[in-house]
């Protein structure tokens, strides 16, 4: 396990050194990189807490399908912080959509993984 002390999305985190940090440490690591960055952003926080989401799902490997994404995501010529952010904002459509809606009587992650699927670097730009 390497130690986890900078967090950079064009490179992925070791994923037992990212997961041995607590949550607090990891956002506050993503806060670092976009300050570093000088990327100014409407609410950092939020931003930086979408990344740490996405890329616990990433370190969990093959137990979601979202590193499998991120890869594909990457082959269709996003950058991987780009590819990041596309994830990203799937996952807040479909946190919105949960709050909005609530919790479905089946497995709530399921339309969660189906728009994953779906989702294009073609697309995602498009959207933007």
């Amino acid at each position: 396990m390497k130690d986890v002390t900078h967090y950079d999305p064009q490179n992925p985190p070791d994923p037992e050194g990212w997961l041995s940090l607590d949550e607090a440490e990891q956002i506050d690591l993503a806060l670092q990189y976009h300050r570093r960055a000088r990327v100014r952003l409407p609410n950092a926080r939020l931003h930086a807490m979408m990344h740490v989401v996405v890329e616990n799902q990433v370190a969990l490997r093959d137990e979601l399908p979202v590193r499998r994404t991120l890869d594909r995501l990457q082959a269709e010529g996003l950058d991987r912080h780009d590819a990041v952010h596309a994830v990203g904002s799937v996952l807040a459509k479909h946190m919105y959509d949960l709050m909005k809606g609530g919790l479905p009587s089946d497995d709530p992650h399921v339309a969660y993984w189906a728009e994953l699927d779906q989702l294009t670097a073609e697309g995602w730009r498009r959207a933007r």
